[in-house]
């Protein structure tokens, strides 16, 4: 059994030091707020005096916080359309470009990936005078196209990752039993890339429902998003049920994760 040198002691130690002060930073502020939407005072506060749960009864009564609900129902209705057409969109992007050898194909795929490296903040302005040009009001459909640019690229590079797995042997046996493209695609292709189209739906819905730059100048006062409605409610009042709404995303995110854990098998591939 080969034995520990100092130097391995020490970087173990560095590496272990660095990886739980990156888990503190991470944790620490989701901790603060989970507690913090505890509070019995009226205002955000840490350490809270006292534990109470009223402020997440007020936050779900359909009376006070009404404004926060129709918000709410924006934001996923809009990231429910915009991740559910670029699903659709990116999977038959990556198919085509995959099929391509074409030095083009390496273009598209760029361009398609090209809202990540894009700052949302110029791109939230550059479609807000884009679609003032045209003459098109702000409306749900408006951040539904504007969340689309934004997100597709995640479903996008996830569907290219799975099919530049995907063995070609097996299309072509499915070619050569007489399978046609469409049932290839339908019994073969599909289900081994639905993992990757997963897991990119979720990371698009999540960004949608978190993106604030393009809500903030593609939104209105009749199509608030729940960002944009947080971000009033800590300028002006300081309400402490923002920290209850974080607290109930926080929860909605895990048990999407979890989902999205059992659907693609991502924990059981890594341990495998």
């Amino acid at each position: 059994m080969q034995r520990s040198t100092p130097a391995d002691v020490s970087f173990n130690w560095t590496v272990g030091f660095l990886a739980g002060l990156a888990i503190l930073i991470l944790v620490a502020p989701v901790v603060i707020v989970i507690v913090t939407s505890f509070t019995t005072t009226q205002t955000l506060r840490f350490p809270p005096p006292g534990f109470s749960t009223q402020w997440y009864v007020a936050l779900f009564d359909p009376v006070r916080s009404a404004p926060i609900h129709t918000a709410a129902a924006n934001s996923i209705w809009v990231a429910g359309l915009a991740t559910l057409i670029g699903s659709v969109l990116s999977v038959l992007a990556a198919l085509a470009i995959t099929r391509v050898s074409r030095p083009s194909a390496k273009v598209l795929e760029a361009s398609f990936l090209s809202p990540l490296v894009l700052p949302t903040l110029s791109y939230g302005l550059a479609a807000l005078m884009f679609f003032s040009v045209l003459g098109i009001r702000p409306s749900l459909n408006l951040l539904i196209a504007g969340h689309l640019v934004v997100i597709a690229p995640f479903v996008f590079r996830t569907t290219l990752a799975s099919l530049t797995q995907l063995d070609p042997v097996l299309l072509e046996a499915s070619a050569n039993l007489g399978a046609s493209r469409l049932y290839a695609f339908r019994r073969i292709t599909l289900p081994l890339i639905a993992p990757g189209i997963a897991a990119g739906a979720f990371l698009a819905f999540i960004a949608s429902m978190d993106n604030v730059p393009v809500s903030l100048f593609l939104s209105t006062a009749r199509t608030s998003m729940l960002p944009i409605r947080m971000w009033g409610m800590m300028e002006s009042t300081l309400d402490v049920r923002i920290a209850a709404i974080a607290g109930v995303l926080i929860l909605a995110t895990l048990v999407l994760l979890v989902v999205m854990d059992r659907l693609t098998g991502l924990t059981r591939r890594m341990s495998a």
